[in-house]
């Protein structure tokens, strides 16, 4: 009877042990199951990429004729007591490290001012050209593309103040030509080219212009920039008047919040007349950027612009008689930006000159003149 029992006892006890280390033995091989992870596929950027832009606008002038026209001198947000748009943009780019291009399309009325004088074909085009690295660091481009002169683009985003300098309304925003890019060092950029003109795509004359730039960054706070045009401006019926042009602009980040620009223009046109003076223009602005919060800021630019005869801003043929045109303008902007992409701006603007320089709404000439514009702007 005593060994039945112990012999039951025995049993149930290995059956136990056995039970449990089965259970145990299980659960350890579980655990050690591991299912590999696969590593994510490494992705190459795409070299082709979409680009757009769209500047809707309303200003209002004082003391200017009554005409939704601004003056002939403003090309960029250059209507007034009206709802439009200033440049809508939509385009492509590409580039794989080794070839490059883009093609991008625009209208709006800084096409109407700015294009008036291209063919149909050529004025809705904010960009078209092809380029490629004939060796490293180095980019060969031909085709239409934006302007190397200038501290203002067409892109009023991009700007500090939402109206263009009379400087920057008056001189090239776009090219059309072969541009040659060296980039000596990661501050130290050069560019060559060879044009149809000063902004135009379309050639006037049998004559062909040259560029060049020089941008300099010595510090990620401060910017210099060089650019020069050379070349005969004149429609292919008119005497020769070469045309020489030096832009210089710098800009220089204070603090975080304050930064800073100025920017000098100057250009000598020689005159159809034997032995006369050659007209020359000198321009400059300085502009204070300074960031309220993290979506305000607020610019405060002055300006000037005189030029003999008008050369240029009036006329690119001036006659002996025209007047000089000589003006300072002031301007106040106050940005906001919703988010990264989206800028919402209005700006205030005033002109004078010591000579009357325009005609105001009860057909009398006038010293002065200003307006105020507003804009929504988004890039995408």
């Amino acid at each position: 009877m005593n060994y039945q029992l112990t012999l039951g006892l025995a049993l149930t006890a290995a059956t136990v042990t056995t039970n449990t280390l089965a259970q145990t033995t299980s659960a350890t091989d579980t655990a050690q199951v591991v299912t590999p992870q696969v590593a994510p596929a490494e992705t190459t950027p795409n070299p082709l990429t979409f680009y757009g832009f769209v500047d809707g606008y309303y200003g209002y002038d004082f003391k200017h004729a009554a005409t939704q026209d601004r003056p002939g001198f403003l090309y960029s947000h250059d209507r007034q007591n009206e709802f439009t748009v200033n440049n809508a943009i939509l385009g492509m780019r590409y580039d794989n490290g080794q070839v490059r291009g883009a093609l991008g399309l625009h209208a709006g009325s800084y096409v109407t001012a700015n294009y008036a004088a291209e063919d149909q074909v050529f004025k809705h085009l904010y960009e078209a050209y092809a380029g490629f690295r004939p060796f490293e660091k180095a980019w060969l481009d031909a085709g239409i593309f934006t302007s190397h002169i200038g501290f203002e683009s067409a892109i009023s985003k991009d700007n500090w103040t939402l109206t263009r300098s009379l400087m920057a309304e008056n001189s090239p925003y776009y090219e059309a030509g072969v541009r040659f890019t060296y980039e000596v060092d990661p501050k130290l950029t050069l560019t060559g080219l060879v044009l149809n003109g000063w902004q135009n795509i379309r050639e006037n004359n049998q004559k062909k212009a040259i560029g060049t730039q020089i941008q300099w960054k010595p510090t990620d706070k401060l910017l210099v920039n060089s650019s020069t045009f050379y070349g005969n401006e004149q429609p292919q019926d008119l005497a020769r008047r070469r045309r020489y042009f030096h832009d210089f602009y710098a800009t220089y980040a204070a603090t975080d919040r304050l930064s800073l620009a100025v920017v000098f223009d100057v250009g000598k046109q020689e005159r159809a007349e034997r032995g006369g003076k050659d007209d020359t223009w000198h321009t400059g602005a300085a502009f204070v950027r300074y960031k309220l919060t993290d979506k305000w800021s607020t610019t405060l630019r002055g300006e000037y612009y005189n030029a003999d005869r008008g050369v240029l801003i009036s006329s690119i043929s001036p006659a002996a008689n025209d007047a000089d045109f000589k003006v300072h303008a002031a301007s106040l902007n106050l940005d906001y930006a919703p988010a990264s992409n989206v800028v919402v701006r209005i700006e205030g603007r005033g002109f004078r000159s010591p000579q009357p320089f325009l005609t105001d709404r009860n057909n009398q000439t006038t010293d002065n003149y200003g307006n105020i514009t507003s804009s929504i702007a988004i890039s995408f």
